[in-house]
């Protein structure tokens, strides 16, 4: 890996094959502000990153500051290796990561118009105007101005004039939001984890009692609202939770089963200044808190190679009787 510096850089287009950039790719004259930038495998960029134009045709790649591209940010579908986005990523019109063999993660919030994303893992929380997901983990939750889709993700929750979904779904919280009712393909399935043994899981260890996932039925498990703001005016809203459903969660500690453990360190993992891990219940040490690795175990969540018990939603009154007294 060659390094590099500002001081390389032409004014038009920028490759970078096998480079390590110690500055930033920020633009110092008017001219520069039209550059484009193409990253083609085995590169690291240490400083924060602006182009008209970024394309990414292969990794290994990493950007360790925040990345900005004027007009797009474009993941070629078919390129290999992890391309890993430390900080936030924003563009003033797209976004798009379709990837179908390698993987992207992003280690902050995205912000576009348009974002399309396909086998990514987002740390942070995603805002646009139209965001399409597919085979996506997103921790923080997702803010569609206009229309999302989503198709076999896992997201903390979302909030859309308009979603339309397929395939199975998780949320990491118990409750999202639509103003139109959501619109669902056939076989369209979403599980609620917010009271599933993650951590237990992480460590390989068998699941804790009154744990697991809850199925979210769209015929009892949707409210209809009303929300009035300042100025008088009323939006009707529904919302899509499990919170009705979860009186069993008074019997499950909520800090043992250590959720919150994978999703802070996964979002603070850049701010984190060293790597923590969980304790098995023997009192060894767990695997440890990486992004890399919490990333791999959501997407064999999403995969089915993790499966995740359903709830057993029966609670005897002895059990009640001792948890109240």
């Amino acid at each position: 890996m060659k390094d590099i510096n500002d001081k390389d850089f032409g004014q038009n287009t920028i490759t970078l094959r096998d480079n390590r950039v110690a500055t930033s790719i920020i633009p110092r004259t008017n001219a520069e502000l039209d550059r484009q930038v193409i990253v083609d495998s085995n590169v690291l960029v240490e400083g924060s990153t602006y182009a008209k134009f970024l394309e990414i045709s292969n990794g290994p790649a990493e950007f360790r500051k925040a990345v900005f591209a004027d007009k797009e940010l474009h993941i070629k579908s078919d390129a290999k290796d992890l391309i890993y986005f430390v900080k936030s990523v924003a563009s003033s019109q797209s976004i798009a990561s379709l990837l179908t063999t390698g993987r992207a993660i992003y280690g902050g919030d995205i912000n576009a118009p348009t974002i399309k994303l396909g086998n990514c893992f987002v740390c942070g929380s995603i805002y646009g105007t139209e965001i399409q997901l597919e085979n996506c983990i997103v921790l923080g939750g997702v803010f569609s101005s206009r229309n999302l889709t989503i198709n076999n993700c896992v997201v903390g929750t979302f909030n859309s004039p308009e979603v339309n979904a397929s395939g199975i779904n998780y949320m990491l919280y118990p409750t999202a939001f639509s103003v139109e009712p959501m619109s669902l393909l056939p076989g369209t399935e979403f599980w609620n984890l917010s009271l599933a043994d993650l951590g237990s899981l992480y460590k390989e260890e068998e699941e804790k009692p009154n744990t697991g996932k809850i199925r979210l039925d769209f015929t009892n498990d949707t409210q209809r609202t009303v929300l009035t703001d300042d100025d008088g005016t009323q939006t009707l809203i529904n919302s899509y939770s499990v919170a009705s459903r979860v009186l069993v969660s008074d019997l499950i500690d909520m800090e043992k089963m250590e959720n919150h453990f994978l999703i802070i360190s996964a979002s603070l993992g850049s701010q984190i200044l060293k790597t923590y891990s969980l304790t098995k219940a023997n009192g060894e040490k767990g695997p440890e808190l990486n992004v890399k690795d919490i990333a791999d175990f959501f997407f064999n969540i999403l995969s089915g190679k993790i499966q995740i018990r359903e709830i057993d939603g029966t609670v005897s009154f002895d059990d009640l009787k001792k948890n109240f007294e």
